[in-house]
């Protein structure tokens, strides 16, 4: 499966007011932190992008690996969104 091979950081710190607003409420959306530290593609699948997730928020961490294609539509929003910041 292909995978990015260098990791891209995201600071909300660095990112303007609203912005980081929708990344926090993406995180959210998704229930990031109850996640499973791994995820399955479904059944007869073709193989799909990999991607590891690692969110820290006051304190907690937790790092997610997902494969494409992403059934939960949330965490799907959070991966575009991600995609998209790390152009």
């Amino acid at each position: 499966m292909p995978e990015r091979s260098e990791p891209v950081t995201i600071d909300t710190d660095d990112l303007p007011h609203e912005e980081a607003r929708e990344l926090e409420r993406l995180v959210d959306a998704a229930g990031f932190f109850e996640l499973p530290e791994t995820s399955q593609p479904p059944r007869g699948a073709p193989d799909g992008f990999r991607y590891t997730i690692s969110v820290t928020r006051h304190g907690q961490s937790h790092t997610v690996k997902v494969t494409d294609p992403i059934e939960d539509p949330d965490v799907q929003a959070l991966v575009e969104y991600l995609e998209a910041k790390a152009r």
